[in-house]
């Protein structure tokens, strides 16, 4: 049987124990996330190394993925990740994730996530902090785990390389 000073002793045990372990922050949570997100990058494509232009990845049991250097300026990178396939309605890469890439601070953080569809589109022009806190969260979440997933589809730095271009590009580009 279970005094009461038993139950004392085992919730002040767990109280100590509490205060031992470090609480995290939610902002701490999506900083250490760029972080990691930098790291996944880092490891799957040198992006310093990168000029700006678009690149092509392709690996035998995976989709082949879409690196575009959209500007590179003297502490970050902006690019754009996507597979080789168009949403129906716009034409446009989906899915596709713009990561903006702060090489100072060894952090990358997803800008947005959808072509034409920035938070303002997705939450409305002065959504709560909260709600815009989750958003962000939510999508370096996925950044994190795309960039975990295509790491073990074998997507490397030896697997990019210049992106080819298709014969529609070239007729477009004898168009114009």
């Amino acid at each position: 049987m279970i005094s009461a000073v038993d139950c004392v002793l085992a919730s002040n045990m767990a109280v100590f124990r509490m205060q031992q372990l470090p609480r995290i922050s939610r902002l701490g949570w999506l900083m250490g996330l760029y972080a990691e997100n930098y790291q996944r990058l880092l490891l799957l494509f040198d992006v310093h190394e990168l000029a700006p232009g678009a690149y092509l990845s392709r690996c035998i049991d995976g989709l082949d993925l879409v690196v575009e250097v959209l500007e590179v300026h003297r502490y970050t990178t902006e690019l754009r990740l996507s597979y080789r396939m168009a949403d129906p309605v716009t034409g446009q890469p989906d899915p596709s994730a713009y990561v903006r890439v702060y090489r100072d601070a060894r952090q990358a953080e997803v800008t947005h996530c959808y072509v034409g569809r920035q938070w303002q589109d997705a939450l409305g022009l002065f959504p709560a902090p909260k709600l815009l806190f989750g958003h962000r969260l939510r999508m370096n979440s996925f950044l994190n785990k795309w960039l975990e997933f295509l790491a073990g589809q074998g997507h490397a730095p030896e697997t990019l390389g210049p992106m080819p271009y298709a014969p529609s590009d070239e007729a477009d580009a004898l168009i114009a």
